[in-house]
């Protein structure tokens, strides 16, 4: 059964979004919330699996609520998938960066809610690597950007810094093995202690981190 916390500001949104969860099997709405501080005290409450969190929200926002509830949850934190109406949006990108694990247009078809919670729910992220990529150039590519820096990666090891190279490149987990000629398990080992070493909480986190510290180029694709 997977726990689904549901926030939106607007209520017909939310009210819909909470429906079509309730009617299917082997999914639960744990609670509803129309801001970031109900949704910030429900998921305390609560302890879901995933977050569907409207990120544009008067008061506290998407962004402020999802670092206040990874925070309050450092064991086995909820997967947090933001809502958004346009794809390059600078909160989703800052929404990432604090450890969101993708996002989901509002205008998605119904049929795509469920699986896409699943899927975030497995660990995984929702969106294309193409999305990921252009996401992420659309931001890292700014004169203000965080440039490159690579003293946090030097408690990698090679295989790791391998890894985390082609996870920003928006490798997926199988892609990468057969890159590296290992099992995919053993990416996944490599990714999980990558994250562990980095402080990362999402694999769209240290997608983010392989731009801003200069591993991965935007524009440009890495061959190792």
């Amino acid at each position: 059964m997977i726990r689904v916390l549901v926030v939106d500001d607007q209520v017909l949104i939310r009210a819909g979004l909470a429906a079509l969860i309730r009617a299917a099997p082997g999914f639960e709405v744990v609670g509803e919330a129309s801001n970031g501080d109900e949704a910030v005290a429900l998921a305390a409450v609560t302890g879901p699996d995933v977050v569907l969190m409207d990120i544009r929200m008067p008061d506290l926002d998407g962004i402020t609520a999802t670092c206040r509830i990874l925070d309050g949850a450092p064991v086995d934190p909820p997967r947090i998938l933001v809502l958004t109406t346009f794809d390059l949006d600078e909160y989703v990108y800052e929404a990432l960066r604090v450890g969101a694990s993708g996002f989901l247009l509002k205008d998605t078809p119904p049929e795509r809610l469920l699986p896409a919670i699943q899927l975030i729910a497995d660990g995984d992220m929702l969106f294309a690597p193409t999305v990921t990529r252009r996401l992420v150039e659309a931001y890292t590519d700014q004169p203000d950007a965080v440039g490159p820096n690579h003293a946090d990666l030097d408690v990698l090891t090679v295989r790791e810094l391998e890894v985390l190279r082609l996870v920003s490149m928006g490798l997926s987990n199988s892609e990468i093995a057969d890159r590296l000629v290992v099992s995919e398990a053993t990416v996944k080992t490599h990714l999980n202690r990558t994250m562990a070493k980095l402080n990362l909480t999402s694999r769209a986190q240290a997608v983010v981190l392989g731009y801003e510290t200069g591993l991965v180029r935007p524009g440009r694709v890495v061959r190792i």
